[in-house]
């Protein structure tokens, strides 16, 4: 936990995250679930989050092997996949020693892992492009790689996969198509394989498999634009919360923050919070974004400066200088302010700035 004399802090609720993915077994009983910890748990915290599902997680998914180590140093032990592969070859040796599982999405990978000499063999994810054609294998070139890595003696295990570009859009076709295309390209091949991301998870039952990947819906935000029956079960993981530092009176016709953009409708009162861009709160976030003030909802008004934000409090009678201030968590919903700024709630969460504070709720399970 870090500490700060600022009111501001996010408040991480660990039962909250073993809850989603409890839930994301639920909802594919026959799978293994990846617990993708990635961007330091989407801004919730790496080392945390990890210890915390350690007794019920399958395994562990980053980007790269920075962030694998560091699990691994704090006494991570469950299968750790770099979701990316290695960068060099150089790393292979890490790979090796911390027993990680290694993503092979290209032929420089490829190439690498097939000259290296570990120690043990390596378990390796096959990378197909069934469509998001950002990296992976083409379909046509999967039997190939998969021989090669097949007959070499020091590979180990091997699984299949692929990445959705549009499962967060389920009313369209597009991740249908993908699902036949990893489907038809891994035709006859006995390999396990992992398709379904959040979205996939709660809106592609086809798509489960041997493995899932939740991310986002572990740290209980919605993937979704739109309301989807199954997310309504998630648990907000993350309050992020200030207090009221300053209030004004104003009457109407007065201009509020930077380059006067809100002008009092009326008289107000004028709430000022300690938050802004610098914490990680969106800059562009505009006059109308979902704010809660001792747990009544409001909004923000005016420009976010990099320290502050101003609120309307003129309808919270009883909001004083040090009351709470809820950014987004369990009253305001992160899905709701990301809207209001054009972004996701993904940004959000990992655009947390170093000044914030990180309170850790431990589940009660794990305080026997």
């Amino acid at each position: 936990m870090t500490s700060s004399a600022r009111p501001l802090r996010a408040r991480i609720h660990l039962d909250a995250i073993r809850h989603n993915y409890r839930y994301a077994k639920q909802l594919a009983p026959y799978s293994k679930v990846l617990a993708v910890v990635k961007a330091n748990a989407y801004g919730h915290g790496a080392v945390m989050v990890a210890q915390t599902l350690a007794d019920i997680a399958d395994g562990f998914a980053v980007a790269c092997i920075d962030e694998a180590m560091e699990l691994r140093d704090a006494g991570i032990t469950q299968p750790i996949v770099l979701l990316e592969g290695v960068f060099n070859a150089n790393e292979l040796a890490l790979v090796d020693r911390a027993e990680l599982s290694v993503v092979v999405h290209c032929q420089e990978q490829l190439a690498w892992l097939l000259a290296a000499r570990p120690l043990q063999k390596l378990n390796c994810w096959i990378k197909i492009d069934s469509g998001m054609h950002r990296v992976g294998f083409e379909p046509s070139d999967f039997n190939r790689v998969y021989a090669e890595l097949r007959a070499c003696p020091h590979v180990g295990e091997l699984v299949a996969m692929s990445h959705f570009a549009r499962a967060d859009e389920p009313n369209l076709p597009y991740t249908t198509q993908q699902i036949a295309v990893f489907e038809k390209t891994l035709s006859g091949l006995a390999i396990p394989r992992s398709l379904a991301n959040s979205a996939a998870i709660l809106a592609y039952s086809n798509a489960h498999v041997e493995w899932t990947r939740p991310g986002l819906m572990l740290y209980g935000a919605s993937p979704f634009a739109e309301a989807h029956p199954l997310a309504t079960a998630l648990c907000p993981a993350m309050t992020l919360e200030s207090a009221l530092i300053a209030i004004r009176n104003l009457p109407a016709g007065e201009p509020v923050g930077y380059g006067g953009r809100f002008v009092s409708e009326h008289p107000m009162r004028v709430g000022v919070v300690a938050i802004g861009y610098a914490d990680g709160y969106p800059r562009h976030a505009p006059t109308g974004t979902p704010v809660a003030v001792n747990g009544q909802m409001t909004r923000l008004i005016g420009r976010v400066s990099m320290d502050m934000i101003t609120v309307d409090l003129t309808e919270i009678i009883d909001a004083h200088v040090g009351a709470p201030v809820e950014l987004w968590g369990t009253t305001v919903a992160a899905n709701a302010v990301a809207a209001a700024s054009e972004t996701l709630a993904y940004q959000l969460f990992t655009g947390i700035g170093r000044r914030v504070a990180h309170c850790y709720e431990i589940p009660s399970t794990l305080c026997d």
